[in-house]
């Protein structure tokens, strides 16, 4: 169920990272819809972090063991 919850916000990342390059190149600057998709692209990766950071601490989540620990 996370992992869902993770691809999910990841697209919502990448879509408003085209949505913000569409209307950079549609708009010439007459308008703030570029700033306004930037920051929410912003706001997503930073809610991806987080629920990245919080899954992996409780348990949801389970990371690739680090090379160096595995010796």
């Amino acid at each position: 169920m996370i992992k869902i919850i993770i691809g999910i916000l990841l697209l919502a990342v990448i879509v408003s990272l085209f949505s913000g390059l569409f209307f950079l190149v549609k708009d010439h600057n007459k308008s703030k819809r570029t700033v306004n998709a930037l920051t929410i692209r912003v706001g997503l990766a930073a809610l991806l972090l987080l629920v990245i950071i919080v899954a992996n601490q409780t348990g949801y989540l389970q990371l690739n063991p680090s090379p160096i620990n595995a010796f």
